[in-house]
């Protein structure tokens, strides 16, 4: 048929060939597996296969040019000092970037969501900016804001306390202290905009209602804004929880590729990196990898039931 001098072919007129095509691109029971075909097969490709992989890569011991089943001899060797040291600096970490990484975002969001609050954007835009920042390029300048020499910044504004030089890499404590600091420019402000974006969403009327009620800035606060904003926090949560477990190019950066000082900055992602690129035994990091990703699981599982994600709702 003619529609303003173009062809126009209907359903009718095509050919029995092309009214199945027809019907079949304008299903409603196909067309939601059409849009989902791209990432299905993007997580089938990129996590289902190289998970898989790894998994029955981490009962072998794969050689150059020899792979042969050991078992479970790869997963018997992760009870080694330097695994239980990996093990310990990444939940050591995981756990202060809970104790940093939730409650400054949460209180930095109320204060730039307020009304009170001069400059709000300004700041806003700034703190954002260390997201924009390369992990590599960070790391550079945060090894040598941290370093030995007295010229180093920690250094001097230690000087201005009157307090000596640190090591600030060579110790425990101190270097898990630069990780902390490293960990709080970059993501603080990332956290920010996740509660910003949910206390935005919070009704002005209840604040409202509030005040009527008497209800002064503390009891709004604990009363309507923290229990609002608890989805978005659990959800900061996992994250944080993924990321401090997964923690590998500010501890890399930091002591410049190499083994720290009695390997007080290796995280279980360093310890598949140097096993399995550096020693080339993959099998075993493999293992490693599994084990992590069991751990991973196990205590992001435990952190959303105890925040009650799995009960219903009446």
């Amino acid at each position: 048929m003619w529609s303003g001098g173009i062809v126009v072919q209907t359903e009718r007129e095509l050919s029995p060939k092309g009214r199945k095509g027809f019907r079949l691109g304008n299903s409603q029971k196909i067309a939601p597996y059409v849009f989902v075909l791209p990432f299905l097969v993007s997580f089938a490709v990129f996590f289902a296969y190289p998970l898989i992989h790894a998994g029955v890569m981490s009962f072998q011991e794969v050689l150059p040019g020899q792979v042969s089943f050991v078992g479970f001899d790869n997963y018997r060797s992760l009870w080694n000092e330097d695994f239980g040291k990996a093990l310990y600096n990444s939940s050591r970490y995981t756990i202060w970037t809970l104790i940093l990484l939730i409650p400054i975002p949460m209180l930095l969001a109320i204060l730039l969501n307020s009304k009170r609050m001069m400059f709000s954007n300004f700041f806003r835009s700034t703190l954002f900016i260390p997201a924009l920042t390369s992990v590599v390029v960070a790391g550079v300048i945060f090894r040598l804001i941290f370093g030995e020499l007295d010229g180093a910044l920690m250094n001097r504004i230690l000087h201005l306390f009157g307090i000596s030089s640190q090591r600030w890499l060579y110790s425990s404590s101190l270097g898990m202290f630069a990780l902390l600091v490293l960990a709080g420019w970059r993501w603080i402000g990332i956290n920010i905009l996740y509660f910003l974006s949910a206390l935005q969403g919070i009704p002005k009327d209840m604040y409202e209602a509030a005040e009527i009620d008497g209800a002064g800035t503390m009891r709004k606060l604990w009363n309507i804004t923290v229990p609002l904003l608890k989805p978005i926090t659990i959800y900061v949560v996992t994250i944080t929880i993924y990321g401090g477990y997964s923690m590998f190019t500010e501890s890399y950066m930091l002591w410049a590729g190499k083994p720290s000082p009695q390997n007080i900055g290796l995280t279980i992602v360093g310890y598949i990196y140097q096993e399995g690129f550096q020693y080339f035994n993959l099998g075993f990091g493999s293992a490693i990898g599994i084990t992590l990703l069991g751990i991973t699981l196990v205590v992001s599982m435990v952190q959303l039931t105890l925040t009650g994600m799995f009960k219903k709702e009446e």
